[in-house]
């Protein structure tokens, strides 16, 4: 047995003072802010909220361009910091940027179904903005399940799109790797609608467990073992403030999805319908860029390409990036890669 004071205890005791040393930082974080760029509110609809982002530079593009994120997260994620920003980079190229906040459904929501939030939210957000402008046609970007929000809009009101770009957005939803699509295959729909509505923490828990080891362990590990310094811990911080704020599901909107997408994939069989309208991949017929991550846990990259097999217009791009799901938001690679590849395609179609 060794005796104290050998290599291993001033092993331990190096370690212990990293740990102490990263607590003290992660004290000195709780505070940060996330969300940097001055935005107005412009219009509403129930819960749901349309802003406009204050511009940086002289505009370069006339059309404004709106950004339909996913009603299971916070879209702060986009705007994090201003290094890490995809909407300060769109507003940096000049383009005028809308964003949807879906707000906190309460149990007055709890009957609103897909229908609305597609026709009367998302729809109402583009009608608002083509009245502003004449009827003029925008640009429209959907992130993740805003992604598919916007995938039907389009289908239905195809001449209400110039151009669509989907960032992280699933098609296909039975592919081999969709471990999510896998665990919810036998959800009851029925009874998660008569529950009511559901927290944010439950999905929370829900999408950890995709990784649990590196979600729930190896990342505080790592970030209590690295000495990192605060701006590093800061970072960390904002990340773990916008996972965790997840907003509540209404139970009908989230029943249906998991139904009509996880479920029965009817938008990649063609079988999807919303109100008595039959929604189909093949009457987009805008230009379309297809964002999508090669190392995705909760979209798989098959699940996004799939939409190249679907889509009716004659004007697509698709384009695989080397991050995550949510590095494709914040990571310092594709901060960089994601603008580079959206600015210059939509400026050609312009």
């Amino acid at each position: 047995m060794k005796a104290p004071g050998t290599a291993d205890g001033a092993a331990f005791a190096e370690l212990t003072l990293q740990v102490s040393e990263a607590l003290a930082r992660l004290g000195a974080a709780r505070e940060v802010q996330v969300g940097c760029s001055l935005k107005e509110a412009v219009w509403s609809c129930g819960k749901t909220t349309l802003y406009r982002y204050a511009p940086l530079v002289a505009r370069s593009l006339s059309r404004p361009i709106l950004i339909c994120f996913a009603l299971v997260n916070r879209p702060y994620v986009l705007d994090l910091q201003p290094e890490r920003s995809l909407v300060r980079r769109l507003l940096e190229a000049g383009l005028d940027v809308y964003l949807i906040d879906w707000g906190d459904p309460d149990d007055a929501d709890r009957h609103i179904g897909l229908e609305e939030y597609i026709e009367a939210h998302l729809g109402g957000c583009i009608r608002h903005l083509r009245a502003q402008r004449g009827g003029e046609r925008l640009d429209l970007l959907g992130v993740c399940q805003g992604g598919v929000l916007s995938l039907c809009y389009a289908a239905l009101h195809p001449d209400a799109v110039a151009n669509l770009i989907t960032l992280t957005t699933p098609v296909d939803f039975h592919t081999p790797d969709n471990l999510l699509a896998k665990w919810v295959r036998g959800l009851d729909t029925a009874l998660l609608e008569r529950c009511g509505n559901v927290p944010g923490e439950l999905l929370n828990g829900l999408f950890l467990a995709l990784m649990p080891l590196r979600l729930t362990q190896q990342k505080y590990v790592r970030l209590l073992t690295s000495r990192p310094d605060q701006r590093t811990v800061e970072d960390f911080v904002r990340m773990e403030k916008w996972i965790f704020d997840s907003p509540p599901q209404n139970a009908a909107a989230l029943a249906q999805f998991v139904r009509w997408f996880y479920q029965e994939n009817r938008l990649a069989r063609d079988t999807l319908a919303i109100g008595n309208r039959r929604v189909s991949l093949q009457e987009i017929r805008a230009p379309l860029l297809n964002l999508y991550a090669l190392e995705d846990h909760i979209v798989p990259a098959s699940a996004s390409k799939a939409l190249g097999d679907y889509i009716g217009s004659r004007d697509y791009t698709g384009c695989a990036i080397a991050t995550g799901h949510i590095g494709m938001y914040v990571s310092r690679s594709a901060g960089a890669e994601v603008p580079g590849r959206i600015i210059p395609w939509l400026a050609q179609r312009s």
